[in-house]
Parts: C-alpha cells; sequence; structure tokens
C-alpha cells in the first residue's frame, strides 16, 4: 500500500525495560520501523526508557526521548513533537496501553494526531476480555467456557459449575503477567488475586483448561483492504500450557 502523504512526523512509542531473553522481538521490530519510516522521508521521533536496545541508537531516529514510560512524559512529548502519527503497535503491552490512556483522554481529536497501525476499538477488543470472548461468539468462533470476574467470590462460583484446573487471563496484560493455570483452590485463590492485581481494569476471565492440546499456530499478516496472506504455520512441539 501505499504510504500516507500526510505522514511527515511520526512518534515511535517503545517497550521500555524488558527482561533478559523475553521480548527482545519489540526491539528488533521497532528498529525495523524506525529504518522503514525513515527510507519513506519520514522525520522519526522515539520515545522509551530502555538505553540498552538497538532503537534508542542516536542514529536511528531524528530524536530519541529517553524518558519514563508514563501518560505525563508521552503528553510532553507529543506537544513537543507535535507529531503527524504515533506508532504504538510495536512496544508491547506498555505502549498499547499508553495509547489507549491517551485515547480516551481525547488526545488525538485534540492535537489533529493518528494512531498508526490499529485503532483503539481494534485494541479493546484485543485485550478486554469481556469484548474478545462476545467477539468469538458473534464470529461463531469456538472458544472455551468460560466467566468474566472480578472478585474471588465470582471464581468460587465459576468453580463450582466447571471444576479444576482452570486457566486464568486476566484483561489487558497479554503477555501472559498476572496469569496462569491453577489445578487446586490454593492455586486458584492465588492466580487471581495476581490477576486481579494485575490487570488496570481489575478485570480477569477464567476458563476450562485446554493445557495438554496439540497447538498449531498460523501467522496472518492483513492490510487495510482485507488482504490476507498466510507467513508461516506452526504445530508446536510442546503441548497447550508448556511456554
Amino acid at each position: 500500500m501505499p504510504v500516507d502523504k500526510s505522514l511527515k512526523k511520526v512518534l515511535v512509542i517503545g517497550s521500555g525495560p524488558i527482561v533478559i531473553g523475553q521480548a527482545a522481538e519489540f526491539d528488533y521490530s521497532g528498529s525495523q520501523a524506525l529504518e522503514s519510516l525513515r527510507e519513506e522521508g519520514i522525520e522519526v521521533s522515539l520515545i522509551n526508557s530502555n538505553p540498552a536496545t538497538i532503537m534508542t541508537d542516536q542514529e536511528m531516529c531524528e530524536r530519541v526521548y529517553m524518558e519514563p514510560l508514563t501518560k505525563e512524559f508521552l503528553l510532553k512529548v507529543i506537544y513537543q513533537e507535535r507529531p503527524d502519527g504515533i506508532l504504538p503497535t510495536l512496544g508491547g503491552q506498555t505502549a498499547l496501553n499508553l495509547a489507549m490512556e491517551i485515547a480516551r483522554e481525547g488526545v488525538f481529536e485534540k492535537t489533529g494526531t493518528k494512531l498508526l497501525g490499529t485503532n483503539p476499538d481494534t485494541i479493546h477488543k484485543a485485550e478486554d476480555r469481556e469484548a474478545f470472548r462476545s467477539l468469538m461468539k458473534e464470529l461463531g468462533e469456538p472458544i472455551s467456557e468460560s466467566q468474566i470476574i472480578s472478585s474471588w467470590g465470582e471464581a468460587e462460583g465459576f468453580v463450582e459449575k466447571i471444576g479444576l484446573p482452570l486457566i486464568i487471563r486476566p484483561a489487558y496484560t497479554l503477555g501472559g503477567t498476572g496469569g496462569g493455570i491453577a489445578s487446586t483452590m490454593e492455586e486458584l485463590k492465588t492466580v487471581v488475586a495476581s490477576g486481579l492485581a494485575a490487570s488496570p481494569i481489575n478485570q480477569v476471565l477464567i476458563e476450562k483448561s485446554i493445557a495438554g492440546y496439540k497447538e498449531i499456530e498460523y501467522e496472518v499478516i492483513r492490510d487495510a483492504k482485507d488482504n490476507c496472506i498466510v507467513i508461516c504455520n506452526m504445530e508446536n512441539f510442546d503441548p497447550v500450557g508448556i511456554h
């Protein structure tokens, strides 16, 4: 697709600190995005709090803001730079959460800045467990028996109907932070408490466990015209629940 000619300046949001051996794809993909945007003649700025990355090298873009990845500092950079677009899809959960925070406050409308690569509704459907579950039912996609909860009492009620083991998935923590598999009531209580604490909206999806199932992945690229290409498919050596 041709590049949007209205984009003269773009701000990329990084992922912040990462665990050694994990999430290096954020730095790799972010670095590739910086180079690709500059190849198109776009002026690029970056905000990221992690100096130990390739993307924060000063040669990668016009300006690097080594600042905490919080709404306060992001807004300062936005009003300083006045970018035409903001790219949050290469910074993992941190960048997506920041994009949603400023979207809820109407920052994109106030500044005339475009959210690139996705939109708030898509992020909401992907990360809000109830919204995602509703979408899957609407599409007729099979999903495990599940329930949205916001308290331990609701979790106990679900266990009485479904039994153990259960998978716990906090909302707005796509990296899995706070979630897990519980095989006993003690484990369930611990993971539910962790999940509710980790979720920015105190929402957790608990569902019947499918640990042990064969796991097959498809990686698909889709463009704005709904053209889809399957890049690869993988049958994992380990079953669901291992990685």
